[in-house]
């Protein structure tokens, strides 16, 4: 703590995962977007304990979307163990960082009101801004809670951004980018059903090319 102004001195960090499972769901929208990355997550924390997003309530059902936080040991992502990933880093300060916990908690008291906003993803295609109420998809809920705490990133609405945007925005320091689970800071005797699976699938792939 400086002494002098009574101001912590340590930087604030909220981070956005943007991943790929390589769904049938996610491969059509890479091929309309182009884009390498076509789910955006809001992140609390570098552990990846904190992961909140619009997406699968079930990780067999597509359909039944809506707010989530999302496990990376137990949730959606441990059914799709090939997932690549980049790991942005968004510094921040003390009061948008409290606003964005004050966010979240409104959004986990009240996740039953919320629904995905499948019609919001035509929209974007056609460069609409259609928001019906408590509803978002994924791009748009990470916009518009750091919009709505005090992080504006674009003049255009929510409901117009991408996860490609985050990835090009000159604000974010990308800090990992590869296969979810190498990611270096997960624990790893968290992810031991997880990695036996992927491990034996990685190695097929080796020896499929060598």
């Amino acid at each position: 703590m400086n002494e002098m102004n009574g101001r912590s001195d340590r930087t604030n960090y909220v981070y956005v995962l943007l991943t790929d499972t390589g769904t049938l769901f996610t491969r059509l929208i890479k091929g309309f977007t182009g884009a390498p990355y076509n789910h955006a997550s809001l992140v609390m924390d570098e552990k990846l304990e904190n992961v909140y997003s619009f997406g699968r309530k079930q990780a067999s059902n597509p359909l039944n979307g809506g707010f989530v936080k999302e496990d990376v040991y137990k949730g959606t992502f441990r059914h799709f163990p090939e997932t690549r990933c980049k790991l942005l880093r968004l510094a921040v300060t003390d009061e948008q960082r409290a606003n964005l916990e004050s966010l979240i908690s409104e959004f986990e008291q009240k996740s039953e009101l919320y629904s995905y906003n499948l019609i919001g993803l035509l929209g974007v295609m056609v460069e609409m801004d259609i928001k019906p109420a408590h509803s978002y998809f994924c791009s748009q809920f990470v916009a518009e809670t750091l919009r709505s705490s005090g992080v504006p990133l674009w003049e255009r609405p929510s409901t117009l951004v991408t996860p490609n945007d985050f990835l090009v925005h000159d604000h974010f320091e990308s800090i990992f980018e590869g296969y979810l689970y190498d990611y270096p800071l997960l624990e790893r005797h968290r992810l031991g059903r997880v990695l036996k699976p992927y491990q034996a699938a990685f190695r097929m792939a080796r020896n499929a090319v060598s």
